[in-house]
């Protein structure tokens, strides 16, 4: 009997977090301009953006398409009243830099956020306000 409950605990478990990583997906998008990531300057490419862990760690990894680039970064949820109709990266633009600013899922109202560094702050006083660039991605 115990083992019964414990099995399907585990499959409850299993399914839900399916089910979490679904909702999310593994965001892929091709950046055509260099970028930085919290203080990591990334070049142009193709990149993969998935949840590390837990769907409940927040935590997320980006990984370009050759594998010569995987770092994790911790993003803030954010939420649009307005379902985005297209997956998307949203990327701060200050002059000719690039700051990952925001990831959204297609149709879902839920998305990521990155927290300004130090150093978006610093170039952002630099300009009156941030241009919004968009890259439109696909769920994987």
């Amino acid at each position: 009997m115990k083992n019964q409950l414990f099995a399907l605990i585990g499959l409850g478990l299993l399914l839900a977090t399916a089910s979490a990583y679904a909702q999310t997906g593994v965001v892929k998008a091709k950046v055509p301009f260099n970028f930085i990531v919290n203080k990591t300057q990334i070049s142009a490419g193709q990149y993969l953006i998935h949840p590390l862990g837990t769907m409940n760690s927040g935590a997320m990894t980006l990984e370009s398409s050759d594998r010569k680039v995987v770092m994790a970064f911790l993003p803030n949820a954010c939420e649009s009243s307005q379902p985005p109709q297209t997956t998307k990266l949203v990327f701060h633009r200050y002059g000719e830099q690039y700051f990952l600013a925001q990831i959204w899922s297609a149709g879902n109202e839920r998305g990521h956020e990155l927290p300004k560094t130090e150093q978006e702050r610093e170039v952002a006083m630099s300009y009156p306000a941030p241009q919004d660039v968009v890259v439109v991605a696909t769920l994987r």
